[in-house]
């Protein structure tokens, strides 16, 4: 374990030095692209602005030959762009693949000074976040970057799951974690080839009637994720990074996706992946509260902004525990209100009466 007094020191030579507290940048969706495939890329530069993270993906969903020209790709686009308010993130390839180095020598150096994250996937405990940190910083110092670039870890597999916590705290470069459900689900052996959401088959079905027992009994779809959200957003609360559903493969099911979306964000986590644009729409309303909502929290702010202790609102009682969570609520709006003009103006529309 690096001691406490040696975390936030650079761990190469000439690198920036790591930063202190993980900026709080609204990342509704995180859109990914394939870099490799010239239609998608050439949609890249007109969905600036339009969401809130652009990914480069370099990994599962890229044919093992054409590794080398997605890489290539990624770094065209970002020398070409200015991508503004958006984020530019990658996905590097497995830490046991034989594409991962080339990812990181490669991008780092030639584009380090566009590149805000970098997402590993498969990340089985602190010892995967060490590695890349170490590399990355290395790779920093010998290209002349002045802030070091985020790590963001995607958890698809078990062991992944029950070192989540060492995880978060492996690197102040820890940015956040993603829900990987598909390789979960298959180093779980769970039963499902669905990719996110829920199962038909995983469910509560209500008490039968003793006294009709052919009658109906309501059946309840429980969520497959529950339990892995819940501890993946407890664990970045620690460490005071930020949790991230993941993909929802049923690209045509925009219900249930908006369903999986809002579960997520009520949970806690900030955002999620997006793998085609109808689902940015759908995770940039999911991921901000609405405006009923934050006039709700904005007058339990102004009640209880002077210390008060309990209130009565509209027949319901307000304390501390209440003006916490409606200041989580306010400060979420005031920062998606300033790269989001829809949403500023519908915020700024709020009246609070006196």
């Amino acid at each position: 374990m690096r001691p406490a007094k040696d975390f936030f020191r650079p761990l190469a030579v000439g690198a920036p030095a790591p930063v202190t507290e993980i900026p709080a940048r609204p990342s509704r969706a995180i859109h990914f692209f394939d870099p490799s495939n010239a239609k998608m890329a050439a949609k890249v530069p007109q969905m600036v602005g339009t969401v809130d993270v652009l990914l480069g993906n370099l990994e599962d969903a890229v044919k093992a030959d054409n590794k080398e020209a997605a890489r290539a790709g990624l770094v065209e686009i970002a020398k070409e762009t200015d991508f503004g308010p958006t984020q530019l993130w990658t996905r590097i390839n497995a830490l046991d693949s034989p594409w991962v180095l080339g990812d990181l020598t490669t991008l780092v150096t030639e584009i380090g000074d566009k590149l805000d994250v970098v997402m590993v996937p498969k990340v089985q405990g602190a010892e995967d976040i060490h590695y890349v940190d170490r590399l990355l910083a290395q790779l920093e110092a010998k290209a002349g970057l002045d802030r070091p670039i985020l790590v963001h870890a995607i958890l698809e597999t078990a062991r992944g799951v029950a070192n989540v916590e060492e995880i978060c705290g492996a690197s102040p470069r820890m940015q956040g974690l993603s829900l990987g459900p598909a390789d979960l689900a298959a180093d779980r052996r769970m039963k499902t080839t669905r990719v996110g959401g829920g199962h038909p088959g995983y469910l509560v079905r209500a008490d039968g009637n003793p006294d009709q027992p052919e009658a109906r009994r309501e059946i309840f779809q429980q969520d497959l994720w529950h339990y892995t959200i819940s501890r993946m957003v407890d664990a970045c609360a620690m460490h005071g990074i930020y949790p991230y559903y993941g993909p929802f493969g049923d690209i045509a099911d925009v219900v249930a996706c908006e369903d999986q979306f809002r579960n997520a964000f009520l949970l806690g986590c900030v955002g999620t992946w997006t793998l085609h644009p109808k689902q940015i729409e759908i995770a940039n309303r999911v991921f901000a509260p609405s405006a009923a909502e934050i006039e709700h929290a904005r007058r339990v702010v102004a009640a209880m902004g002077d210390g008060t202790g309990a209130v009565m609102l509209d027949g319901k009682m307000e304390d501390d525990a209440s003006l916490k969570q409606c200041l989580v609520m306010v400060e979420l709006a005031e920062q998606l209100a300033a790269i989001d003009p829809q949403l500023k103006a519908q915020y700024d529309a709020i009246t609070i009466e006196d």
